[in-house]
């Protein structure tokens, strides 16, 4: 992984000597922001969920930015799916199997697509394989903002 994350909401995505977890607190020791409400509304109308997400992860990839296989499975009830949007420029998005190998697919992602990973897709392998540096002019100085957002507990 080689990303600069962040997150928004009741529960951010926090990384020291002993792994990954969320974390009601920021490594400083404050809250996390709220999720703003126009993300939220992306999340209500794609998943017709009640429920909304506690945490968004914000990842920034740069020019050489990306990040391995992988599953979302930190939460406690895979029931609620994850929504990823996409925002600057394209990304590489690769998804697999519920495994790790086996066959997998690529497709490119651009500013404004928006990903669920709901029902059988939820455990699948995903991940980033490569950005197309300064492929959109949303950021000025080119990279990709990914938001995903999902229910922790």
């Amino acid at each position: 992984m080689s990303v600069r994350m962040t997150s928004a909401g009741a529960f951010g995505w926090y990384s020291d000597a002993s792994g990954y977890r969320y974390s009601q607190t920021h490594p400083k020791g404050q809250v996390w922001p709220d999720i703003p409400e126009s993300v939220l509304a992306i999340w209500r109308k794609l998943t017709g969920v009640e429920r909304s997400p506690e945490c968004c992860l914000l990842n920034f990839y740069g020019e050489n930015a990306r990040m391995g296989l992988h599953q979302d499975k930190d939460e406690e009830d895979f029931s609620y799916p994850v929504v990823s949007i996409s925002l600057g420029d394209d990304g590489l998005f690769r998804i697999g199997n519920q495994t790790r190998g086996g066959k997998s697919e690529s497709l490119w992602l651009s500013s404004g697509d928006v990903v669920v990973m709901g029902g059988e897709a939820r455990l699948t392998y995903h991940g980033v394989d490569r950005i197309r540096f300064k492929s959109s002019r949303l950021l000025p100085k080119g990279g990709r903002i990914n938001l995903t957002l999902r229910v922790v507990t």
